[in-house]
This record gives C-alpha cells, sequence and structure tokens, in this order.
C-alpha cells in the first residue's frame, strides 16, 4: 500500500471530477479523499496498492468528460489508513 497526494491542475472544478474520482476510486477500491481547492485544483489523498494507484492515476490524467487537464502533481507520504473514499465539501 502506498498513499500519495495528487494536486489536478486544469480546468477540473464544476465538471463532475471529484464526483467521477469517487466512482473510479469505489471501483479499484482506492481509499481517502477529494476536495476543490479555493485556487481550482482538486486535490486528492489515495491509498492503494501499486496497480490500483495506476489505475486510478489514469483517471486524474483524463478527468471526467469536461475537464480539461493540465497538469497532475504527485508526492508520496505518509499512510494515513482510511477507511474508504470520499467526497470533502470545502470548508468555510
Amino acid at each position: 500500500m502506498k498513499h500519495l497526494d495528487i494536486t489536478v491542475k486544469g480546468k477540473v472544478q464544476g465538471v463532475y471530477f471529484r464526483a467521477g474520482a469517487k466512482a473510479v476510486a469505489d471501483q479499484l477500491g482506492v481509499k481517502g479523499i477529494v476536495a476543490n481547492q479555493p485556487n481550482g485544483d482538486v486535490f486528492i489523498e489515495a491509498e492503494a496498492d501499486d496497480l490500483m494507484m495506476e489505475m486510478f492515476l489514469e483517471y486524474c490524467h483524463e478527468g471526467a468528460e469536461h475537464a480539461v487537464i493540465a497538469s497532475v502533481e504527485t508526492r508520496e507520504g505518509e499512510l494515513k489508513n482510511y477507511r474508504n473514499f470520499e467526497i470533502v465539501k470545502k470548508s468555510s
């Protein structure tokens, strides 16, 4: 298992990117969170084995139907042992 912090840049808000990420994550058994960022990026914390992570990252590079992905940045982090994959709403 590994933990990745993933930042997806481009036109990724308002195009169901988070919902798509959750659907793909649930299908692959990826655990973590996805959240919109104030600057327009989408931030994901994902935990999975190498094969499932690779497949999840493919979604991150392709995105939802109307998304336009400019770049995907990944950074390995410490496992947080998430139990599921959740969409995090903006904190006010």
